[in-house]
């Protein structure tokens, strides 16, 4: 799903550490970051299929959603505004990215979940209360800010606090808690959808401020991390972190690890500049090409918008929340699913069973939809319904156990240290600005396109695939300091990029 856990590893070995409940209080609080990025996602797009806020809000799109007859299936919520209430977060994230990647380095990760929990909590007050357009956007905006705040500096924290032996699984907590926020989200618009007098909208964007108090308050309570204080140059007090959150005496080894690695990260004077070294390119590729196609399967539209899509396809505004809900449990359980197998079975084969299954759903969708959603007419039998339903839940289920999850895990994985934050700043860059242009233009796709906006995500799906199948190796069970080596020395294409590794001296002390 958008958004999603991305981790900085340490080396190979396994250092001495007990799974202490300060580890386990401070990766509950600090992942409360993706149950509010997923409750925002989930949210707007049941909140813009409610009468009473299209009423006060976009008198325009509400009349074309009361007139039969009037308007073409496919176009009842086509509109520039309606389309910007839900981007307009990504576009805030993408450009709070980067100063947030700078408060991570100088601030420390504490703080910088801070910041966003502040921005979270502020926007909640602004949307819950909103009497206009403007202060609706201004709401969005500043959630924005804090998603962009709290992508950078969560799934870090988590990274860098868990135990060499569960980071794996901790950093596809933060992607599980999204997929929770979602589906918590599309319970609460089931539920606040019913309530008399037309308030109901206010309810649904304002419980989002129970996860922006809980990660305010939770970033309070705490410690950073050792590799933050270290590399803002206070050994002792990451010194005495590191045995707080390890539970044992002798951190020596981390600890030095840890020192070694942010001197390393010092010497590079130009983070960014360094990423587009000849040998910084193949981990640059995939990083950014796995955001596109992350957002190119279409899945942020499907998310988005299923009530609206539900609609479409003629189910009640009750009913097509009730899909909504169904979906989104399917993702999460299917998130556990890829915690599961992504040790075991390995990157690659999720990646490649996903492709197909995604491909041959969204190809029946497509040809339900060619064949029964008429522009006016709409003779989707109950049983087609059903077929549809359980088409874009095989879809999702095959989504949140690849793409979703591994479209952050695999760039955070591969990059060498000293390229890793500016690595992370690309990837959660270059997802948002695909995110926005989605949510932007999908209403208006659907529109103009019809039922072949699904053969357009198919033929995306299609493309991915065979990208997998020719350039992305598997990672499984290489430490992350080996990967030059195991990896990408051995692969047919990449290896040609490895080769200035040798006429370059530093190069040789990093390999």
């Amino acid at each position: 799903m958008a958004g999603g856990g991305f981790g900085a590893a340490s080396g190979g070995g396994d250092f001495e550490a007990k799974i202490t409940p300060l580890v386990i209080m401070s990766c509950i609080m600090a992942a409360s970051g993706g149950l509010m990025f997923g409750y925002d996602v989930g949210i707007s797009g049941g909140v813009t299929s409610m009468p009473p806020f299209l009423k006060q809000f976009f008198p325009v799109v509400y009349k074309k959603t009361q007139q039969t007859g009037l308007e073409s299936n496919y176009c009842k919520y086509d509109n520039q505004g309606l389309q910007l209430f839900t981007s307009s977060l990504y576009l805030a994230a993408l450009i709070a990215t980067f100063f947030a990647s700078y408060t991570t380095r100088v601030l420390g990760r504490k703080l910088t979940m801070f910041i966003a929990g502040v921005f979270f909590v502020i926007g909640t007050v602004f949307n819950a209360a909103a009497v206009n357009l403007a202060m609706l956007i201004i709401g969005r905006i500043l959630l924005g800010c804090g998603v962009g705040f709290a992508n950078q500096a969560v799934p870090l924290f988590l990274s860098e606090i868990a135990p060499t032996r569960i980071r794996g699984a901790l950093n596809i907590l933060f992607q599980l808690n999204i997929t929770i926020g979602i589906l918590f989200a599309n319970l609460i618009n089931y539920g606040t959808a019913k309530i008399e007098g037309g308030y109901g909208w206010r309810v649904s964007l304002g419980l989002a401020g129970i996860p922006a108090c809980l990660l305010t308050v939770g970033s309070l309570i705490v410690v950073d991390t050792p590799n933050s204080l270290i590399e803002r140059g206070k050994l002792e007090e990451g010194k005495a972190v590191l045995k707080r959150i390890r539970g044992v005496d002798n951190v020596d080894p981390e600890f030095l690890e840890i020192v070694e690695a942010s001197r390393v990260a010092k010497e590079v004077k130009h983070p960014f500049r360094n990423l587009l070294k000849r040998r910084n390119r193949p981990q640059l590729v995939i990083a950014i090409w796995m955001q596109i196609f992350q957002q190119f399967t279409g899945i942020n539209a499907i998310m988005f918008y299923a009530p609206v899509l539900f609609q479409t396809l003629g189910f009640k505004s009750d009913a097509s929340l009730y899909s909504a809900v169904i979906t989104g449990a399917v993702n999460v359980l299917s998130t556990v699913v890829s915690i599961y197998f992504v040790d075991r079975a390995g990157r690659r084969v999720l990646l490649l069973e996903a492709g197909v299954q995604m491909f041959l759903s969204q190809l029946v969708v497509a040809i339900i939809m060619g064949f029964k959603v008429k522009d006016h007419s709409n003779n989707l039998g109950h049983v087609l319904a059903i077929v549809v339903v359980v088409m874009v839940c095989s879809f999702v289920s095959s989504f949140a156990w690849s793409w979703g999850p591994l479209g952050w895990l695999i760039p955070s994985e591969t990059f060498p240290l000293e390229a890793r934050s500016a690595g992370q700043s690309v990837a959660v860059c270059t997802n948002m600005l695909f995110t926005f242009v989605i949510a932007q233009a999908f209403l208006s796709m659907l529109c103009n396109m019809k039922f072949g906006i699904f053969l357009f995500f198919t033929f995306w799906v299609f493309v991915m695939t065979i990208f997998v199948v020719v350039l992305i190796p598997e990672t499984k069970g290489v430490p992350i300091e080996e990967m030059t080596e195991r990896v990408w020395k051995q692969h047919w294409f990449w290896k040609r990029f490895m080769d200035d590794f040798e006429d370059d001296p530093k190069g040789k002390l990093h390999a």
